[in-house]
């Protein structure tokens, strides 16, 4: 059986994709394949309040690393979790547990899938701007216009976002290396709760 928890706050993303990511659901239709087929990109949760288990973990961050390439078969997920410094080893080991094995929605977990490292990092995040450490800076601060919805699969389809261009995706978190601009990134918020 699963552990007991609840954590939201607001959720923010960045990746290689061009605006509006394709992966996105726009006006209710859901979305396909990556512009480019390869995705790289930093997806962030600044946990404003929650527990996992009997552990509060509010007022933390957490910062995924990610890559995978949607024609490897089963296209798995690589990926770094950074999870906040500031935390103390209970608190960074109940966010490691919630966010690479009890979120079973998300796509990193439910499919196979490549740990590289989990690192307790300084996390940074206001907004649509995160730092964590020298290692990855991601802003965005213009919004894409479009009169239609827009949704991401990583918080829940059922809340809805703003899409944005990046001013900033710089990545260099070994062995991911990378700097991008103009690319696709998209702010909302993030309920997980346990059945």
């Amino acid at each position: 059986m699963g552990l007991g928890y609840r954590v939201r706050g607001p959720y923010f993303e960045s990746c290689n994709c061009e605006a509006i990511c394709p992966c996105r659901m726009v006006g209710g239709i859901l979305g396909g394949r990556s512009t480019y087929g390869l995705c790289i990109g930093v997806l962030c949760w600044q946990i404003d309040d929650g527990y996992v288990g009997e552990v509060d973990v509010s007022e933390l961050g957490v910062v995924l690393v990610i890559r995978y390439h949607d024609d490897e078969p089963g296209s798995p997920w690589s990926v770094i979790l950074h999870v906040d410094e500031r935390g103390d080893e209970a608190q960074r080991g109940a966010l490691e547990r919630l966010f690479l094995h009890e979120l079973r929605e998300l796509p990193w977990i439910r499919k196979q899938r490549h740990v590289i490292d989990v690192r307790a990092s300084p996390i940074e995040i206001d907004g649509t701007y995160v730092r964590v450490g020298e290692h990855v800076t991601v802003r965005a601060t213009q919004r894409v216009e479009t009169a239609q919805p827009v949704a991401c699969g990583i918080p829940g389809y059922e809340r809805g976002g703003y899409e944005l261009y990046a001013d900033e995706l710089r990545v260099e978190d070994e062995p991911f290396s990378y700097r991008l601009e103009g690319n696709c990134a998209f702010a909302t918020d993030f309920d997980y709760r346990s059945a």
